[in-house]
């Protein structure tokens, strides 16, 4: 799950089975949190717990004092990257517009949109499976 939000599944369940001494070992620090304030909790929630953050991408390891340093930098930095990128995208799309193009799928032809639902409804009711082309 994109790391963009705070409540995910797995990471909550990752939290319930720690214990003191255990170490979490990522691939980059921005899949664990992009968020500069999540990844501060989880630096103290971990330091709290005893437990030992690497991101093996980013070269961190907070069992040493260095390693804080790093993660808190690096963790600033992926935010950063988030930001740009969001920012990007929205300029981008409003590029677009002011150039008269709209994004999304295509429009389709009302008709032929009307015939395809009713052709999936009489399916559905008499649970025949046939193929059609719209």
């Amino acid at each position: 799950m994109t790391g963009a939000r705070k409540d995910r599944p797995q990471l909550e369940e990752l939290l319930k089975v720690l214990r003191s001494g255990d170490k979490i070992v990522g691939y980059k620090l921005d899949r664990i949190s992009r968020s500069t304030k999540h990844l501060i909790e989880l630096s103290e929630l971990f330091n709290d717990m005893d437990v030992d953050f690497v991101s093996i991408n980013d070269s961190i390891d907070t069992s040493t004092a260095m390693g804080k340093f790093f993660f808190r930098t690096m963790a600033n930095i992926a935010e950063l990257e988030r930001d740009i990128i969001s920012e990007r995208t929205k300029s981008g799309l409003q590029a677009a517009r002011f150039k008269g193009r709209k994004g999304g799928r295509p429009s389709q032809k009302r008709d032929k949109v009307e015939m395809a639902i009713k052709m999936y409804k009489s399916n559905r009711s008499n649970g025949n499976r046939q193929n059609f082309t719209v």
